[in-house]
């Protein structure tokens, strides 16, 4: 990685992980299951979405940043890279919840079975099949080894570009104050970053969604963003 990490955080140490979406694709506009690599480009308008973290994420001292693989993250990645002086690290692990057989589809009843699998993976239930794609628990490990690795480089504040089912998959099942309602409820929009603080030792809970400070009601999904 290029540079240098900002303040080192010790063993044990809350830190924050900043989950950043990446910015509009065209898939996001027309609604297809699109989750194969390497994926769509991002539109003009993702592009400036993109930009615009530069700014947005000003007041946050990042010391490292890791992103998906797929075309849309390295592209939203790359403006905060520049900004950072900081070269990006690629993680397969970061890659969009898999959509397998649905993969491509506009039907609703295909939007709809995956968005019932993804939720049921949020609750725990990580043995209901996605059709033709690897498992829950395949899922909770990869993204989960990204974050130890995170969690490990030394850094305190941490950006990991990924995408929004797994944003929503993984704040619901791995921090203690998001519940499966509420992130059913809350969608990561286009290049929203949801801040989680804490340690893979002892939990993480998630300060903000999306620009909106979380507090206790994100339990029953009624509070927060």
């Amino acid at each position: 990685m290029g540079g240098t990490f900002g303040a080192a955080v010790a063993p044990g140490v809350d830190m924050r992980l900043l989950l950043i979406r990446h910015g509009r694709t065209r898939a996001n506009q027309d609604g297809v299951l699109d989750t194969a690599p390497p994926g769509p480009a991002l539109t003009p308008a993702g592009r400036r979405q993109a930009a615009a973290l530069v700014d947005a994420l000003a007041g946050e001292d990042i010391g490292a940043l890791y992103v998906s693989p797929l075309t849309r993250a390295r592209m939203t990645a790359a403006p905060l890279s520049a900004a950072l002086a900081r070269q990006a690290v690629v993680r397969a692990g970061l890659r969009e919840v898999e959509a397998g057989a649905l993969e491509g589809s506009t039907a609703p009843e295909d939007i709809g079975r995956y968005a019932a699998v993804a939720a049921a993976w949020a609750a725990g239930r990580t043995g209901v099949p996605m059709p033709g794609a690897p498992s829950g628990a395949a899922f909770f490990r990869r993204f989960d080894g990204v974050v130890a690795e995170a969690a490990g480089c030394g850094a305190e504040v941490v950006a990991l570009v990924t995408h929004g089912t797994a944003v929503r998959v993984w704040t619901a099942a791995r921090t203690a104050n998001v519940s499966v309602d509420f992130v059913l409820e809350h969608e990561v929009s286009n290049t929203g970053v949801v801040a989680v603080e804490g340690t893979p030792e002892t939990g993480w809970h998630t300060v903000s969604w999306c620009g909106t400070a979380l507090t206790t009601d994100a339990l029953s999904g009624t509070g927060g963003a």
